[in-house]
């Protein structure tokens, strides 16, 4: 995703939930690294695990840090339920299928990136030599880095973070005074889906920062959520106001164009046809009218459900600007005292936008 990471899915973060700072996995991780022991720790009591293994010994006791430490002073692996709460095996040797690709070189990480392939488990394997953890599942292969690290890179992003914002609410600003004027384009419309769209992307790297930091990361969460309280929509309101494609939803556009890189962004014209432009350069210089999401929802107080009733009404922001208190008053779930805070919210916000 050119420079930008790419999202993890869920199963993955849920990975790094639990061997982040603040959970028990993490602080017997983090006694083995220091006593440089090495171990090899496999989270998973699946029926695909059990038959890998051979000796060592059942105890099936409660997880605590102290324990995982001690019994990792033992050669053998050992196994954890698949919600890290019990420690089932302590020693056992693991034969995973010895034909399954390894790029590793030392034998414990072949043996958990094997096993990790073969059954899709999480396998942790703590280098005694180069005193580092690795995490394996399936193909996916993730090795930990320290904390001040992590923030490092989180503050990092976050100020890219800052410019990106600043770029994005200039040409929202931009694109609410054409709408007001009635001049916007589908240019206009695209620019501000592109700027959007890179805003997210450095927003999921951060985010993948705060999993990774645990309870070392609220500082970095309080920064993102008050970075993105006013913009954290923006992106999917302008697709919902200029979408035409009828059989599309905006949120499965901003999902699809989510999946893009920031390459492929930058192709005004393509963003345009997932709209249901042409995406021609004759097309981007067309003059649209947005339906009138993105401005209503700038009104506070005004419920979902009343801003679709307005839009199906008017169908146009032009009209909705236009409409008379008697017309607003007419629409369901609108009452004289709403229509004229509307009203007044759109006046407000226009006289704001041409400034």
């Amino acid at each position: 995703m050119g420079s930008f990471y790419s999202p993890w899915n869920e199963e993955i973060l849920e990975l790094i939930r639990m061997v982040a700072p603040g959970s028990e996995l993490h602080t017997g991780l983090e006694n083995i690294l220091r006593a440089r022991t090495g171990a090899l720790i496999v989270v998973s009591d699946s029926e695909e695990v059990l038959p890998l293994t051979d000796g060592g010994f059942f105890i099936d006791t409660p997880f605590t840090p102290a324990s995982l430490y001690e019994l990792a002073k033992m050669d053998g692996a050992i196994l954890l339920s698949s919600d890290a709460k019990r420690i089932l095996y302590a020693n056992t040797q693991l034969h995973p299928d010895p034909s399954l690709p390894s790029k590793e070189t030392g034998t414990r990480h072949r043996t958990a990136e094997r096993v990790a392939k073969q059954t899709r488990a999480l396998v942790i394997s703590i280098s005694q030599r180069r005193n580092i953890i690795t995490l394996y599942q399936g193909e996916w292969k993730y090795v930990l880095k320290d904390v001040s690290v992590i923030l490092a890179k989180a503050n990092q992003a976050l100020q890219t973070l800052e410019k990106y914002r600043a770029v994005l609410i200039q040409t929202l600003n931009t694109l609410t005074a054409l709408e007001f004027e009635n001049i916007a384009t589908v240019l206009d419309v695209a620019v501000v889906i592109q700027k959007a769209q890179l805003v997210e992307k450095i927003v999921w790297e951060i985010e993948r920062y705060i999993t990774e930091l645990g309870t070392e990361g609220r500082l970095v969460k309080m920064q993102l959520e008050e970075l993105m309280a006013d913009i954290k929509n923006e992106g999917q309101l302008v697709i919902e106001d200029y979408l035409i494609v009828a059989e599309k939803k905006a949120t499965e556009i901003w999902q699809q164009l989510s999946r893009w890189s920031a390459e492929e962004l930058l192709e005004l014209g393509a963003i345009a046809k997932t709209l249901g432009y042409t995406g021609s350069m004759n097309s981007l210089e067309q003059v649209v009218s947005p339906k009138g999401f993105r401005i209503l929802a700038r009104i506070p107080r005004l419920p979902q459900n009343v801003i679709n009733n307005v839009v199906e009404f008017f169908m146009q922001l032009p009209a909705i600007v236009n409409a008379s208190i008697e017309e607003l008053d007419a629409i369901e779930g609108i009452g004289e005292v709403r229509a004229r805070a509307i009203q007044e919210g759109l006046r407000r916000i226009k006289t704001q936008a041409l400034l």
